[in-house]
């Protein structure tokens, strides 16, 4: 009896959040080592199904960036990487769209079916408008290129809307074209922010294998629960947020100045985080907000 009380009480916690987050707009970046095992799927697809039959309106982007690495030691292709990105040419922009859209994207789909859900496969080069991207080193002067790797300049918004009209659950790829029609390969981070910012998300998550920002890298009790905008460069400088923590940032920083209300960095290992995150009292993770 007392373990069915608990339950009760936990519904009736979590019945003001969902009163409260009803047609809201959730973008969950979905990727790396949380989609490698199935324990973590079932959790993280099952909690996007739950946030979908109460009201919400989640949206996944997904990445694909083991299973894009297999193929590409499978085809004879070396993977490179520049600054974290994956360096793309012409013979590696093919394999990636195949992986990711007849792969990867058909997949998690799948599954949210199999749950239950609502989801619908959206070619993100249907949704992004890109530019080729590079960079030029500032300590050595060289220009980065990532061969087709493209920067975000726009995002087409109609057809999740349709999505959300007929009760689905978007699942975008991480690929855009540019003016000429050009695919290029995108970092997922990037893309569900631009996502989120295009639609005034009320939050973004940002899944991975770590409990969110932690203030000693070899410490996991050590999460920074609330990062204000203002105190990022400080911990930049401190070696906080640094290596792969330093895109998520920037990305959560670029989708907080696009009207997003709070950047979320949850562990996709929990069981259950996504709902833990938004639907207690409590909480889980690091959350990223502007300045009080």
């Amino acid at each position: 009896m007392n373990a069915i009380i608990a339950k009760a009480r936990t519904l009736v916690e979590a019945l003001s959040y969902i009163q409260s987050f009803r047609d809201a707009v959730v973008v969950v970046k979905y990727g790396g080592s949380t989609m490698e095992v199935q324990a973590n799927r079932d959790s993280i697809l099952t909690d996007l199904t739950f946030m979908s039959c109460v009201g919400m309106r989640p949206v996944i982007v997904h990445g694909g960036g083991k299973a894009i690495s297999r193929r590409m030691q499978e085809a004879g292709l070396q993977a490179r990487f520049v600054k974290g990105l994956r360096v793309t040419d012409a013979a590696t922009i093919t394999l990636v769209h195949e992986v990711i859209q007849t792969v990867i994207n058909p997949g998690i789909v799948e599954e949210l079916r199999r749950l239950g859900a609502r989801a619908r496969g959206v070619p993100g080069e249907t949704l992004f408008r890109v530019v080729k991207r590079t960079e030029t080193d500032p300590q050595t002067g060289e220009t980065l290129d990532w061969g087709f790797v493209g920067d975000i300049q726009a995002v087409e918004t109609a057809p999740l809307a349709a999505c959300f009209e007929a009760g689905d659950i978007p699942v975008i790829t991480p690929l855009g074209r540019d003016a000429a029609g050009q695919l290029y390969n995108l970092n997922a981070d990037d893309a569900a922010a631009a996502v989120a910012g295009a639609l005034k998300a009320r939050k973004l998550a940002f899944l991975s294998d770590v409990p969110g920002l932690l203030r000693d890298p070899q410490d996991e009790r050590s999460v920074i629960s609330t990062l204000r905008i203002k105190d990022v460069e400080a911990l930049v400088r401190e070696g906080v947020i640094d290596g792969g923590m330093r895109p998520k940032i920037r990305s959560a920083m670029q989708a907080l100045e696009a009207g997003v209300r709070k950047v979320h960095l949850i562990d996709g290992r929990l069981p259950h985080s996504l709902l833990l995150e938004i639907y207690t009292d409590a909480g889980v993770g690091t959350e990223i907000v502007q300045n009080d």
